[in-house]
């Protein structure tokens, strides 16, 4: 206990700028060996202690997960006008040609009613989508967050509560510079101050509790579209006439929020980056705006995975393992889908899979390494890499789409010596609407 109070002691001193780096290592030392002494005097292994130091760092994982479903649907809830946080709003809108047209600043709670419902759509439809697919949680690069880094100069427009002028226009310059879009486009930031209540033991709100408030920024870029020429009913001159063709805001294409609220709190280490669509992730405005290193396409995934079992496994891939496979994957999606969390496999579940599924020991024996080598991250989003909607069954001659959960009613069976797929028809067979005789 004395070598441990030292150690504080030196740790204390360090804090309040007296750091004596020599002291604080023999202080290390000395409470390293008392520990030392300690598992040989209990006579405990350093097995079961770090079996105990991967508990706490799972645990620990778990408590710095980046927004999950239940935070991000918290955020949006401020988007009503009984609820709204969002203290300014600014935009700037950009011509095919790259020139900037028009900019709006303005205290948001001064738009009219009409256009505050508008803009309160625009901004859930920014933080909505599947996590892991259209929504995806980036952490800053070190580097970044240094002078000069991109987390470094959000930093300061989130500080600046967009009231900075010279700061919005480096900001529109550098989504212009990045963004790979070549037609009109609308780029909005707001800003918005949160004032988190706590929660109850059984989680219900405590306004009067809020230890706490969230300021962040959210920025959602808009395709600017030329409505269709209609014909429309005048109101006022009760006919009907040609409507007037007109530029229209539409739903967000992509956008971020910074910071991330994460476990409640603010956390300035992340962002939430939404894209609409997850095939076209643009790589340059991730780079250059956020600063932060580019995802997996999670479309991709799916092919990297079949690359991974073919790569790995090829000579056991039979009718019956992908069948296994796909019944299994939808279970572990049975089984999570409660949590708030995007659903994900890890390594050691993927492994546990392959060997209910028929692959022998000796092939599993490298999974962890293989897996590693196809996916960096060692969890991977379900969604990414299973259909829970449909399991496509092609040939050379035909393409059958199926439920994955009725996989199973599929056989693969020998007819007059080829092989052949049987289902089983209970109930009417419809073939392009039209209903087939069974007889």
């Amino acid at each position: 206990m004395e070598e441990c109070a030292e150690l504080i002691q030196a740790i204390s001193k360090a804090k309040r700028g007296k750091i004596n780096r020599d002291n604080m290592i023999e202080e290390i030392a000395d409470v390293l060996i008392c520990i030392e002494m300690l598992k040989q005097m209990y006579m405990i292994s350093d097995e079961k202690i770090n079996k105990w130091i991967e508990k706490k760092q799972e645990r620990e994982a778990e408590r710095m997960e980046k927004m999950n479903k239940k935070e991000i649907a918290e955020i949006k809830k401020q988007f009503t006008p009984a609820n709204c946080s969002i203290t300014r709003i600014c935009g700037c809108y950009v011509d095919a040609e790259k020139n900037k047209k028009t900019k709006i600043k303005e205290a948001f709670l001064a738009l009219p009613e009409e256009e505050m419902f508008k803009y309160f759509d625009i901004f859930k439809k920014t933080m909505s989508g599947r996590l892991g697919k259209n929504l995806m949680n980036f952490d800053f690069p070190l580097a970044q967050e240094k002078e000069g880094g991109t987390q470094e100069f959000l930093m300061r427009i989130r500080a600046s509560k967009l009231k900075d002028d010279e700061l919005l226009d480096e900001f529109y310059d550098k989504v212009i510079e990045s963004y790979d879009y070549h037609e009109n486009y609308y780029i909005i930031l707001i800003h918005a101050v949160y004032d988190i209540p706590g929660k109850a033991s059984d989680e219900t709100e405590m306004h009067d509790a809020s230890e706490e408030i969230y300021e962040h920024i959210l920025c959602s870029i808009c395709p600017v579209n030329l409505s269709k020429a209609v014909l429309s009913y005048d109101v006022a001159e009760n006919n009907i006439k040609d409507r007037i063709r007109d530029w229209v805001v539409s739903r967000p294409e992509t956008g971020f929020l910074f910071p991330v609220f994460n476990d409640r709190s603010t956390d300035i280490h992340g962002t939430l980056y939404f894209n609409k669509n997850i095939k076209n992730i643009h790589q340059d405005f991730i780079e250059n705006v956020l600063g932060t290193p580019i995802p997996r396409i999670p479309g991709n995934e799916i092919n990297v995975f079949s690359d991974f079992i073919m790569d790995n496994f090829n000579g056991n891939t039979t009718f019956n393992f992908t069948e296994s496979l796909i019944e299994s994957l939808q279970e572990v999606r049975e089984q999570k889908k409660d949590s708030p969390e995007m659903i994900t496999v890890s390594c050691d579940e993927m492994e546990q899979i392959f060997g209910y599924c028929g692959v022998p020991d000796e092939k599993l024996s490298d999974f962890k390494e293989n897996w590693e080598m196809y996916f960096s991250n060692e969890l991977v989003a379900l969604d990414n890499i299973h259909n829970s909607k449909t399991a496509k069954i092609v040939t050379p001659d035909a393409t059958i789409c199926i439920q994955p959960d009725k996989i199973s009613l599929i056989e693969l069976k020998e007819i007059n010596g080829v092989p052949s797929l049987v289902i089983p028809v209970n109930g009417e067979l419809k073939i392009n609407g039209i209903e087939v005789e069974l007889r």
